[in-house]
């Protein structure tokens, strides 16, 4: 056997030296991800792991510190959840945990959130687009007629297109049965009325980038408005009608919370890309998944409501065969500590907490991360949060280590990210 040159040597402690660092390697293949298309069930408010995902030992809801449920078993082979998930429990062979997603941002409802939604950091030199625009953008339009991206939710700056612009942006939806009403013309303006205007504003734009070439953001407001005008279509306006939907199907998903997954899964047959459903709307407990002081009374409820609606949208895409190609989210910008406050409820708690992967053929039935026995440390497997977006553009096929360009400036499309190798098929 050859004996390796200083050169070799040199070769081999490099590599090493950049694998510990966590570096991607242009290297390493991209996951050839199945889904093309992605739900993300936002939990805003901070859900607390151990009352849902990750139940530990029953706490007093006073001194002693746990969870403030009993646990059940699932379908999955050394995975419980709370007492409070029992459909969910029964699908779990379909899902895939990861229970100790971790980062730093403990006191800020609002930090959290966009880190969450974007994957880093404010930055004083570039606003960074959200996972829904960034998944936009690497995607593409499936159809002239609807939109890539929706959000039913708040709209802010965390959900934007940041530097990618207008044209990676979404359309808000408040009525989930009439649509998005600022699609939809005036009552007086007929369909003649409304075609005259749009040929004369198509002249006038035409006029103006003729001479003003370089605009780009008067061309990109220019796409999305044409865009609009094609969306207040039939083919898109349809999807609202969920009075076409069996009576049984709209009463498995039960609340407004799941009606707007119901509506989610429309909207995927449609051919959206990326559809975010807040469940921070109505708050069924006084004061949402943000369960300080006696809001943890009646926490239960908001459980019952995502167990309810979350095995029901997974069934509903498994009977319109969109399972495999429609990845699944559950998210929130972190988790409550097994400690009670004065009142009976919980702080907040960002080192350790879980998220919710099912469908996009998402390896089903596994729990990835462990904490310790009353979820406050991790034990095993800690998840950073580029981690968790590099999972999921793994899982639909787009390049996790690529980079995107802010004007001339390289931006990664996440900040060294790693897909969860263990969750993805």
């Amino acid at each position: 056997m050859m004996q390796p040159t200083r050169r070799d040597v040199l070769q081999g402690a490099l590599a090493g030296a950049a694998g510990s660092l966590g570096t991607v390697s242009r290297a390493e293949p991209t996951p050839n991800g199945k889904a093309d298309a992605c739900i993300h069930i936002w939990l805003g408010g901070g859900a607390g792991h151990i009352d849902t995902f990750d139940p530990k030992r029953r706490g007093d809801g006073k001194d002693t510190p746990g969870s403030y449920y009993d646990s059940i078993p699932t379908a999955a082979l050394d995975i419980r959840l709370c007492e409070h998930l029992p459909r969910v429990a029964d699908r779990m062979d379909r899902c895939a945990l990861l229970r100790t997603v971790s980062h730093d941002l403990n006191s800020q409802h609002g930090a959290a959130s966009n880190l969450m939604h974007t994957g880093r950091k404010p930055s004083g030199t570039i606003i960074y687009p959200s996972v829904g625009s960034l998944v936009s953008h690497e995607l593409g339009a499936k159809s002239d007629d609807v939109p890539p991206y929706v959000v039913m939710g708040y709209p802010n700056i965390m959900r934007d297109p940041g530097f990618l612009g207008a044209g990676s942006g979404y359309v808000y939806l408040t009525q989930i049965e009439t649509g998005p009403t600022g699609l939809n013309p005036a009552p007086d303006v007929d369909s003649d009325r409304q075609k005259r205007r749009q040929v004369l504003l198509g002249r006038l734009r035409a006029d103006y980038l003729e001479r003003n070439d370089d605009d780009t953001i008067v061309r990109a407001k220019a796409e999305v408005s044409e865009q609009g005008f094609r969306m207040a279509g039939q083919r898109f306006m349809d999807v609202f009608r969920l009075d076409q939907e069996p009576s049984a199907v709209r009463d498995s998903y039960g609340s407004d919370f799941g009606q707007r997954c119901l509506l989610a899964r429309r909207l995927v047959q449609a051919g959206v890309r990326f559809i975010e459903v807040s469940f921070n709307l109505n708050f069924l407990n006084g004061t949402g998944w943000d369960v300080h002081q006696d809001g943890i009374l009646k926490q239960h409820l908001l459980i019952q409501d995502l167990d309810r609606a979350l095995s029901s949208l997974l069934d509903d895409l498994e009977r319109h065969r969109l399972f495999d190609r429609t990845l699944v989210v559950v998210s929130t910008e972190f988790g409550r500590p097994p400690e009670f406050d004065a009142y009976g409820g919980r702080g907040h708690q960002a080192d350790a907490f879980s998220t919710l992967f099912a469908g996009g053929a998402v390896r089903g039935g596994v729990a990835v991360g462990r904490t310790d026995e009353i979820g406050k440390a991790i034990v095993d497997r800690r998840t950073l949060v580029p981690d968790y977006f590099a999972t999921i553009f793994a899982t639909l096929g787009i390049d996790f280590a690529k980079n995107l360009y802010s004007n001339n400036r390289p931006v990664p499309i996440t900040d060294q990210g790693r897909p969860v190798a263990e969750i993805l098929a």
